[in-house]
């Protein structure tokens, strides 16, 4: 998945990852995640790759506040966010292939009277969860595509 590998089983695999179609993901986090997967996929492009599978992502956030100052405001805020997906082929009607739950959390503080210092942080705290959860996805559908048995990946 990371280097060039080169051997058989490891260009079957991407291959599988280059035929796999993102649905849209809802939300600007979603947008973000479905970009990140497209581009995990196939880093080199889609030319020519018929799309032999659907993914399917679901992105939910939940937060916690987890410090105070003494007026009563927030000092840190946790971020909790979890992707269900699930890969189904492109065969009428469509079929269900496998699924998963990726979790990921940060957090990040927000400086009394920094306001622009807040929204850095939380932005990058956002950007370095879609960038887990873009990661986890992607290793279990490279992991799928290994061990599948050899009807699974794309002709």
């Amino acid at each position: 998945m990371y280097g060039q590998g080169g051997g058989r089983e490891d260009a079957q695999v991407s291959a599988s990852l280059a035929a796999v179609k993102v649905g849209l993901i809802t939300e600007r986090q979603g947008q973000l995640l479905r970009r990140r997967l497209e581009e995990g996929l196939a880093p080199k492009g889609r030319e020519g790759v018929r799309p032999q599978y659907d993914l399917r992502v679901g992105l939910a956030y939940n937060l916690e506040l987890q410090g105070f100052r003494r007026d009563g405001f927030p000092s840190r805020v946790r971020f909790n966010a979890t992707a269900n997906w699930l890969l189904f082929d492109v065969a009428a009607p469509p079929r269900e292939i496998t699924r998963g739950t990726e979790r990921a959390f940060d957090a990040y503080d927000i400086p009394e009277n920094q306001f622009f210092a807040a929204d850095v942080a939380r932005d990058t705290m956002e950007r370095q969860l879609i960038e887990q959860l873009a990661q986890q996805i992607l290793q279990q559908l490279a992991i799928y595509f290994r061990t599948a048995p050899q009807g699974a990946a794309p002709a």
